[in-house]
C-alpha cells in the first residue's frame, strides 16, 4: 500500500487477529438440560421485522436448531414468519418511545400464560435487550425443566447509561434478570470490557458474535472475482442501513457541495423520522447527494456496495458511548463487496479496521480530514486501498454455515470459564 504524506488518514496492514472475547463465570442456579434431538431456540426480539433478527434466525436454523421467533415489530402489518421460522406477534411498538415499550411489556406480561406453550416447548430462550430479558424471564418460570437463558445485546441505548436513577434502576434491573442468565451474546469487544465489565458489572460468560455477512449456501463455491472500479473521480461515498446521525448529514452534504462534482454521496436505508423529520424533502435539493430509498438485505448489498467506492462506517448519533463502541453491520458488508471503509480512527470501528489493515482512518475535527483526504487521492492510492480489502480472507467479512453449527452447539452444551481468554477493560 502507497504511503501517503498527510495526517487527514491513516492506513496500517496488521496481520488479521481474532479478538479474545471470554467468560466470565456461570451465574446460574437453574437446572437447565436441553433435550435430545435439533435444539429447539426461542428467539424474542423488540422488532421481528428488524434485518438483523431475520439473520440471526437464518443463522441459527442453518446451525440446525429449530427456531420460532416471537415479539413486537415495528411496522403496521402483522409479522407471520422469520426467515422463514415461524413467528408469534406481540404487536406493534414505535421507534425512540421508550415509555411505550415499557407498556407494551408490561401488558404482554399480565397475558403471559396464554403464551405458556410457547415457551415450556423449548430448550434455549434467546431475549434480545433488557425489554425482552424481562419477557423470557417471567416466561421461563413457567417451565420445568427451565430452558436456558441466553442475553442478546448489541446495542447498548443510552437509558442504560443515564447517570441519574433511571439509568440506575435499569441496570441494577439488567444485573437482576442475568443473575437467570447463562450467557451474553453480543457484537463488540468495546462492549464487554466497556458495558459488560465496566459498567453492567454483569458476572456472566460472555460470547463475540460479529455482525458478518450470512452466506451458507455457498461455502464450498470458490468466491466471485469483483472486477475493479472505475476510479473517480467524481468518488461516491454509500452510506448505508439505519440513517440515525445528523453529524454525518452535515458532513457529507458539506464535503458533496465544496467539492464541487468530484465526490458524491450515496444514502440508502431508513431514516430515523423522529430525528429527520421528512427525510427525502431534506436532502432532495443537496447538491452532490442522493437518498435512493430502503434496500433488501442481503439480497441488494452487491448491487449497492458495489456501486460506490467508500463505505461511510462512522455513527456519532451517541458518541462516547454506544456508536463509539459498536462495529456496525456496514463495515462487513462494505468489506465483502470490497467498498472502502471509512471510519474515526479514536472508535472500536477505526481500531478494527486497523487491526486489518484496511481502510481509510479520520480524524477530528472530521471536516478538514475528510476535504485533506479527497485533496490528496489519485487513482493509483484507491486502488490499493480497494486491493487491501479485497486481498482480506472472506472470513473477515462473511459468517459461514460452519460458524452457525458451532454457535449452535454452543448454545447446547456448558459454558465454561476460561480466565486467560477473558477481555479486561481498557
Amino acid at each position: 500500500m502507497a504511503k501517503q504524506d498527510h495526517t487527514a488518514f491513516e492506513s496500517t496492514r496488521i496481520p488479521n487477529q481474532k479478538t479474545p472475547v471470554g467468560n466470565v463465570l456461570r451465574n446460574s442456579s437453574a437446572t437447565e438440560h436441553p433435550r435430545s434431538g435439533a435444539l429447539k431456540i426461542l428467539v424474542l426480539a423488540q422488532d421481528l421485522a428488524d434485518a438483523a433478527i431475520h439473520r440471526r434466525v437464518a443463522m441459527l436454523c442453518a446451525g440446525g436448531a429449530q427456531v420460532t421467533a416471537a415479539g413486537f415489530r415495528r411496522v403496521p402489518q402483522a409479522v407471520e414468519t422469520v426467515a422463514e421460522c415461524p413467528a408469534v406477534d406481540f404487536g406493534q411498538t414505535l421507534n425512540a418511545r421508550f415509555l411505550r415499550r415499557i407498556i407494551s411489556v408490561a401488558q404482554k406480561l399480565i397475558s403471559l400464560r396464554h403464551y405458556q406453550t410457547l415457551f415450556t416447548d423449548t430448550d434455549v430462550i434467546i431475549a434480545r435487550n433488557i425489554d425482552m430479558l424481562v419477557i423470557a424471564t417471567c416466561g421461563r418460570s413457567l417451565c420445568k425443566p427451565l430452558p436456558v437463558l441466553v442475553y442478546e445485546c448489541l446495542d447498548i441505548h443510552r437509558l442504560m447509561l443515564n447517570r441519574g436513577p433511571v439509568g440506575w434502576v435499569l441496570r441494577w434491573l439488567e444485573r437482576q434478570l442475568s443473575r437467570r442468565a447463562t450467557a451474553v451474546v453480543t457484537s463488540s469487544p468495546a462492549f464487554v470490557s466497556q458495558y459488560f465489565q465496566r459498567t453492567a458489572r454483569l458476572k456472566i460468560p460472555i460470547r463475540l458474535v460479529e455482525n458478518k455477512v450470512l452466506h451458507i449456501d455457498d461455502e464450498n463455491v470458490p468466491p466471485e472475482v469483483m472486477p475493479p472500479r472505475k476510479p473517480g473521480p467524481p468518488w461516491v461515498i454509500g452510506w448505508f442501513g439505519m440513517i440515525r446521525c445528523t453529524r454525518s448529514l452535515r458532513l457529507l452534504s458539506e464535503l458533496a457541495q465544496q467539492s464541487e462534482g468530484t465526490v458524491e454521496v450515496i444514502i440508502r436505508g431508513k431514516p430515523l423520522r423522529n430525528l429527520f423529520g421528512d427525510f427525502e424533502k431534506k436532502v432532495r435539493d443537496l447538491p452532490g447527494v442522493k437518498f435512493l430509498g430502503p434496500y433488501r438485505n442481503p439480497q441488494d448489498l452487491p448491487d449497492i456496495y458495489r456501486g460506490v467506492h467508500f463505505c461511510w462506517a462512522i455513527d456519532m448519533f451517541e458518541e462516547g458511548l454506544n456508536s463509539s463502541w459498536l462495529l456496525p453491520n456496514r463495515v462487513y458488508e462494505g468489506g465483502l463487496y470490497g467498498a472502502v471503509p471509512m471510519a474515526l480512527v479514536s472508535v472500536e470501528t477505526g481500531r478494527f479496521l486497523k487491526q486489518l489493515g484496511v481502510g481509510i482512518m479520520l480524524n477530528h475535527p472530521l471536516a478538514p480530514s475528510l476535504n485533506g483526504f479527497f485533496a490528496t487521492l489519485t487513482a493509483e492510492t484507491y486502488r490499493d486501498f480497494e486491493n487491501a480489502v479485497l486481498s482480506l480472507p472472506r472470513a473477515s467479512w462473511v459468517c459461514s454455515r460452519s460458524e452457525c453449527k458451532e454457535l449452535v452447539k454452543w448454545l447446547a452444551g456448558p459454558r465454561t470459564c476460561n480466565p486467560e481468554t477473558m477481555l479486561r477493560p481498557a
